[in-house]
């Protein structure tokens, strides 16, 4: 016979780092690791119809400069991760850069979004830099989906992480 008050589950190892050994989840605690300049790398896209991406082009989208608002986005997005992202840590941010390159040859027009975070600390930036990218995603298609609901938002990645104890650079072509 069973009882659901039984004994706690048996702690078991895990390499995910935001779980105890309970199976808890807790914020990683990074306070003896070294502070070092670390560097991530995220791109992601939206994909969009002919005529929306002409419009964002030439600027004379109703709401404004569609990529200007998306970029100052991103950049407050990965300033906000800690506030998003319940386990992320809060970091004092040195670099945010966002950049935008049109996709308009060869496949589904869009917007190709990447986004550089940078800061000297004892953990990573990733979350900060994939919290600017679909941030200003998200951006680009609020201030679109009255011409285009129909975009898309993907390939949402971690190109490169520099800095900590490990380095990473994925190796696969997204277009």
């Amino acid at each position: 016979m069973s009882d659901k008050h039984s004994a706690p589950p048996t702690p078991t190892s895990s390499p995910l780092t935001h779980f105890d050994a309970q199976g808890q989840a807790h914020m990683v605690d990074v306070g003896a690791k070294p502070a070092t300049h670390r560097t991530a790398i995220a791109s992601g896209r939206i994909e969009m119809q002919p005529t929306t991406l002409a419009l964002i082009e030439s600027g004379t989208a109703k709401k404004g400069d569609v990529l200007g608002i998306a970029r100052i986005a991103g950049i407050m997005a990965a300033k906000k991760t800690s506030d998003l992202i319940p386990l992320c840590h809060p970091l004092a941010l040195t670099r945010v850069a966002v950049e935008f390159a049109v996709l308009s040859e060869g496949g589904t027009p869009g917007i190709q979004c990447t986004a550089t975070v940078e800061t000297v600390g004892p953990t990573g930036v990733e979350m900060e830099a994939l919290t600017a990218v679909q941030v200003a995603l998200l951006t680009i298609y609020d201030m679109c989906k009255a011409v285009d609901r129909g975009m898309v938002m993907g390939k949402i990645r971690v190109d490169e992480k520099r800095g900590g104890q490990s380095d990473f650079r994925t190796s696969a072509k997204i277009r």
